[in-house]
C-alpha cells in the first residue's frame, strides 16, 4: 500500500510513517519546512517534499494522512478529495495499527511521552524488541519510533481531539487528568469523561493501570468494572508502590512492591518525584508484558529520559543551561523542585514561552502560581498554533507577566528572543541554573544562550 503524509515532520506523524515504511508500505510525505526530522526520514528512503503544493500528492498514491494542524484549505488535501483518495487522520491510522499488534498506550495530561519511551526501552532491553510511537525523541532507543520483530506496540495516546479513542490497547494506562487543551474541550468534567472513555478501550480482557493519588482518575476507577492495577507514592492500598522512598542528588532510589511482593531496590536515573510515580506506571506495564524482577529494575535504573525532559544543554563560565518541554502549570511547579533538587542553583532563571493563547486564558492564574521557584521568569511571547486571531487578542505574556509578580513572583515580558538572551548574558554569573521552558521553539534560544555565553567568555 501507499500512504502520503500531510505534515510529516510531527513526532507522531513521521514515527507511524517510519513503523509502516519499516512493514514494506510506500511512504511519501510533505511538510512546510524542512527539519532534522525530515532529513532523518530521508536518510531511511522517505522522500519528503517541503511546502505544500497541489501536484504533490503522488500518482500513485492509495491513503493520504493528515496531522491535527492541516487544514480543509490545503492544497495537497484539496488535490486528495477531488481524486476520491482514502483520508486518514493520524490518530485514525494509529488506531489502526493497534488493531493489529498487542498494544500498550500511554496517556494523562503530564508524563506520557517519558513514560511511553520508558516502556519501549524497558521492552526492547527484555528481548521483546517493540515498535513504538512516542512524541519525543528518545536517544537511548534513536528517535522517538521504531519498527520492531515482535508484536508488542508502544503509543503515547494524546487526548487532544479524542484521538486517543481511536486505539486499541491490550494495556491502558493513565497517569494523571488535569485540564488543558481548552480549546478542544468545553470543561474538566468533559475531560474526565474522555478519559474515561479511553479506560474502557482496553476491553474486559485488558489492563488498565492507573495512578491511585489522581482525584479526579479516582471518579474514572469508581465506574470502571474491568481489570485495574494502581500505582501510588501514597498509602498502601495501590497494588505498585515505592517503599523506603529517598532522594540522591535528586533522584529516588526505593523498594519496588507489587502487591505484598517486592521486586528489588531501584536508584532511579532521573530526578524528582514525578519520575518515580511515572516508573511505577511503566513497571506496571512492563510485567504485564511478561518482564521478570530484574529486567523491570535494570530497566528503570538505565533509562535516562526523552528529549527536552529537563535536558542538560552545557555549561559555560559556571552557568547551567537546560531545556524543558513544560507547558502547563503542574508541569512548571514539578519541574522546578526538580532542579532544585538536582543542581541547587544560586538563583534559577526561567524562560517560559507560553504555548497558545488558549492555554494561557484558561490557565492563567495557575500560571501565575506555578513560578515559585523560580528566582527570574523572563517571558517572549506565546507561541500562536491551531487558534484564531480572536483568541489571539484576548490574552498576551505581558498579563501573564503581571499575573506572576502579583503572586509574589519576578517576572518580565521582554518578547524578543534576543532581548531574552541579551539580558541572561548580562547578568547570569556562576552558580546560576538557566532553564529553557515551554512546548514551542524555544528550544532554539538554549542552543543560542550557549554559544553567546561562550563566546563572551572568550573575549
Amino acid at each position: 500500500m501507499s500512504y502520503h503524509f500531510i505534515g510529516i515532520g510531527g513526532c507522531g506523524m513521521s514515527g507511524l510513517a517510519q513503523v509502516l515504511h519499516h512493514r514494506r508500505h510506500k511512504i511519501t510525505g510533505s511538510d512546510k519546512e524542512s527539519s532534522t526530522v525530515i532529513e532523518r526520514l530521508g536518510r531511511r528512503g522517505i522522500h519528503v517534499n517541503i511546502g505544500h503544493r497541489s501536484d504533490g500528492v503522488p500518482a500513485d498514491t492509495e491513503y493520504v494522512v493528515i496531522s491535527a494542524a492541516i487544514q480543509d484549505d490545503n492544497p495537497e488535501l484539496i488535490t486528495a478529495r477531488q481524486r476520491g483518495l482514502s483520508i486518514y487522520k493520524y490518530s485514525e491510522l494509529l488506531g489502526k495499527l493497534s488493531r493489529q499488534m498487542t498494544t500498550l498506550a500511554i496517556a494523562g495530561t503530564h508524563g506520557k511521552s517519558t513514560t511511553s519511551g520508558w516502556l519501549a526501552y524497558m521492552l526492547r532491553q527484555g528481548g521483546m524488541d517493540p515498535s513504538f510511537v512516542i512524541g519525543a525523541d528518545v536517544e537511548q532507543l534513536g528517535g522517538g519510533s521504531g519498527a520492531g520483530r515482535g508484536d508488542y506496540l508502544v503509543v503515547e495516546a494524546c487526548e487532544y481531539d479524542r484521538s486517543f479513542l481511536n486505539l486499541h490497547p491490550r494495556v491502558a494506562a493513565i497517569l494523571n487528568i488535569e485540564a488543558d487543551h481548552m480549546d478542544y474541550y468545553r470543561d474538566l468534567d468533559e475531560i474526565i469523561e474522555a478519559f474515561g472513555d479511553f479506560a474502557q478501550m482496553a476491553g474486559p480482557e485488558g489492563l488498565l493501570v492507573a495512578n491511585a493519588a489522581d482525584k479526579n482518575l479516582k471518579r474514572i476507577l469508581d465506574q470502571k468494572k474491568n481489570r485495574i492495577e494502581t500505582f501510588s507514592l501514597h498509602g498502601d492500598d495501590a497494588d505498585w508502590r515505592a517503599g523506603q522512598l529517598e532522594f540522591m542528588e535528586g533522584c529516588g532510589h526505593f523498594d519496588l512492591i507489587y502487591g505484598q511482593r517486592g521486586l528489588g531496590r531501584v536508584k532511579l536515573s532521573l530526578p524528582g518525584l514525578h519520575n518515580v510515580a511515572n516508573a511505577l506506571a511503566v513497571a506496571a506495564m512492563a510485567h504485564e508484558a511478561g518482564l521478570n524482577d530484574q529486567s523491570i529494575c535494570l530497566g528503570l535504573e538505565n533509562f535516562v529520559g526523552v528529549g527536552r525532559r529537563l535536558s542538560y544543554k552545557g555549561e559555560v563560565g559556571g552557568v547551567v543551561v537546560l531545556d524543558d518541554y513544560a507547558h502547563h502549570p503542574t508541569e512548571i511547579r514539578t519541574t522546578l523542585e526538580a532542579i532544585h533538587g538536582l543542581y541547587h542553583p544560586i538563583r534559577l532563571w526561567c524562560v517560559f514561552q507560553p504555548h497558545q493563547h488558549s492555554r494561557t486564558r484558561f490557565l492563567l492564574s495557575e500560571f501565575a502560581s506555578s513560578f515559585g521557584g523560580a528566582d527570574v521568569v523572563l517571558l517572549p511571547d506565546i507561541y500562536f498554533v491551531r487558534e484564531s486571531e480572536q483568541l489571539r487578542r484576548e490574552v498576551n505574556a505581558d498579563q501573564l507577566a503581571q499575573q506572576i509578580n502579583a503572586n509574589k513572583g519576578h517576572a518580565e515580558y521582554l518578547g524578543e528572543f534576543n532581548r531574552i538572551l541579551d539580558r541572561l548574558c548580562t547578568e547570569t554569573q556562576a552558580g546560576d541554573v538557566v532553564v529553557v521552558m515551554g512546548a514551542g521553539d524555544i528550544w532554539k534560544l538554549a542552543d543560542e544562550l550557549i554559544y553567546r555565553l561562550g563566546r563572551d567568555c572568550q573575549a
